[in-house]
């Protein structure tokens, strides 16, 4: 059985935490708060810092400036969609239109292959997000179109806007639209019945944090409105109720209890004490265009999937150090049957706190020009 995750502590000797450092959390930026635990612990776990992404950036390029030079886009992104997209419509018109009667057949099919082109759509949004699979903005808006469309659900759009919010907020509770809802912790804590509800509803819950919150939609979540139930009308047309169906089913499953939707669990939830933000090394990667690695991406969000790798190559001597997971199956596996984890497996962090973290940015930058 793979390990839960792998982990190297020898960390090293630590700043001291005194009056004028920049943060006694370099290099690494581990914090010294302790991961919440249900049943023991009835609050998420708090730190008293900034999110640790910003300065390591800074600490990495210190020592491995050649890390600028993969900044950009990867322009690959945009046949992968245009083909993954087509599958799925391909799919929805062959289950909805031909094999109506194969019941079976298309329940598995959903499960293997349209779940996974449903995440795959996800990822392909969260690189049009960054800007990272066009040239412009404008085209990136685009190209997230085109991995709506084969969505039921308006979601690229929206996800821009929130995605956009939680890497400049991360853990900043009422502004991280990624953290839970209290009442979610505080209802299904280490429960193995009530996590595995919730993961199999997570999308549902996503939306449902973004609606509590408020948010008065943009022009552009507009369009995306318009464009889905545009998509969903020739779906309807030329593939049928059955095809429709075939495609929420996707998403349902996609974004439930699948092995790549582990990510999301993955990315952020604390598995270990100090460290808010995961990576997953593993084969799915190759599938899912690195989507796994999360501490590189949120280290250097201009960095296009095809060359996260390289950017843990070469700063191995920050990522090795750093606990890491190996099999997504084993992430929604320990996840849901051991009781020390839950919803409230984050950590959060006031508004004051953040700004208090992030005043320490231009002294941090000041101590490595000056070194």
């Amino acid at each position: 059985m793979p390990p839960l995750f792998a982990e190297n502590k020898d960390y090293g000797p630590l700043p001291p935490k005194e009056q004028g450092n920049p943060d006694y959390r370099q290099p690494l930026y581990i914090g010294e708060w302790k991961k919440s635990i249900p049943y023991v612990d009835e609050d998420i776990a708090a730190d008293d810092l900034d999110e640790p992404h910003m300065k390591r950036k800074v600490t990495i390029l210190k020592s491995h400036p050649e890390i600028e030079k993969l900044y950009g886009y990867d322009i690959s992104t945009v046949p992968i969609v245009i083909v993954a997209a087509a599958a799925q419509i391909v799919a929805s018109y062959v289950f909805g239109r031909i094999l109506t009667d194969w019941n079976w057949t298309m329940i598995i099919y959903c499960y293997f292959i349209g779940a996974s082109l449903t995440q795959l759509y996800g990822v392909i949004i969260h690189e049009a997000t960054h800007c990272l699979a066009a040239p412009t903005r404008f085209q990136n808006r685009i190209v997230g179109l085109l991995a709506n469309l084969a969505l039921p659900f308006p979601i690229a759009m929206s996800f821009r806007r929130y995605h956009l919010e939680h890497h400049t907020f991360q853990g900043v509770v009422g502004m991280d639209p990624d953290l839970p809802m209290e009442w979610e912790w505080k209802m299904i804590r280490g429960n193995a019945f009530l996590k595995f509800i919730w993961l199999s509803i997570y999308p549902v819950m996503y939306v449902a944090r973004g609606v509590i919150m408020q948010k008065t939609p943009q022009f552009w979540e507009y369009v995306n409105w318009i464009f889905t139930i545009t998509t969903n009308i020739l779906v309807l047309y030329y593939c049928g109720l059955r095809g429709f169906l075939y495609l929420v089913l996707s998403l349902l499953l996609g974004y439930g209890v699948h092995p790549a939707a582990a990510h999301f669990i993955q990315e952020h939830y604390t598995f270990d004490d100090g460290q808010e933000t995961y990576s997953y090394y593993g084969i799915l990667n190759y599938f899912f265009m690195n989507i796994g690695y999360h501490n590189e991406h949120h280290d250097f969000t201009k960095v296009p999937w095809s060359k996260l790798p390289e950017v843990r190559r070469i700063a191995a001597e920050y990522y090795d150090s750093l606990a890491y997971h190996t099999s997504w199956v084993m992430v929604h596996w320990n996840f849901v049957t051991q009781k020390q984890f839950g919803p409230q497996s984050r950590v959060g962090r006031t508004v004051d706190d953040h700004k208090k973290g992030r005043k320490m940015l231009g002294k941090l930058k000041k101590e490595l020009l000056d070194e």
